[in-house]
């Protein structure tokens, strides 16, 4: 079956740095839209992230931009986001999140990891 696999959280300093993996199983990765989530606690489930079957179309949200960094490797099958400049508000649970067509939406996304912890202290 499909398993998604976070990896990379944990607590960090205001200004810190982490980089987040997702290792894929059980699908043809270079077939699929992989995109990163975040939810806080008390908040909606949040787009952060997403890059094209290829890597070179990839978006932001605003409130990530110059910051995070999505990227994959389709060779590992495996989807990374390298975040900088951490804040206390990116405090959140990250997922990635596997999809056929290319969209900022949760619930466009088929397929989904358990998430990580990515706690920033301030």
């Amino acid at each position: 079956q499909v398993q998604l696999v976070e990896s990379g959280g944990g607590l960090v300093q205001d200004g810190g740095s982490l980089r987040l993996s997702c290792a894929a199983s059980g699908l043809t990765f270079s077939r699929y839209i992989m995109g990163w989530f975040r939810q806080a606690p008390g908040k909606e489930r949040e787009f952060v992230a997403a890059i094209t079957r290829s890597g070179i179309n990839i978006d932001y949200a605003d409130s990530v931009k110059g910051r995070f960094t999505i990227s994959r490797d389709n060779a590992k099958n495996t989807a990374y986001l390298q975040m900088i400049s951490l804040k206390p508000e990116d405090t959140a649970v990250y997922y990635c999140a596997a999809a056929v067509s290319y969209s900022s939406k949760w619930f466009d996304y088929n397929f989904w990891g358990q998430g990580t912890q990515v706690t920033v202290s301030s």
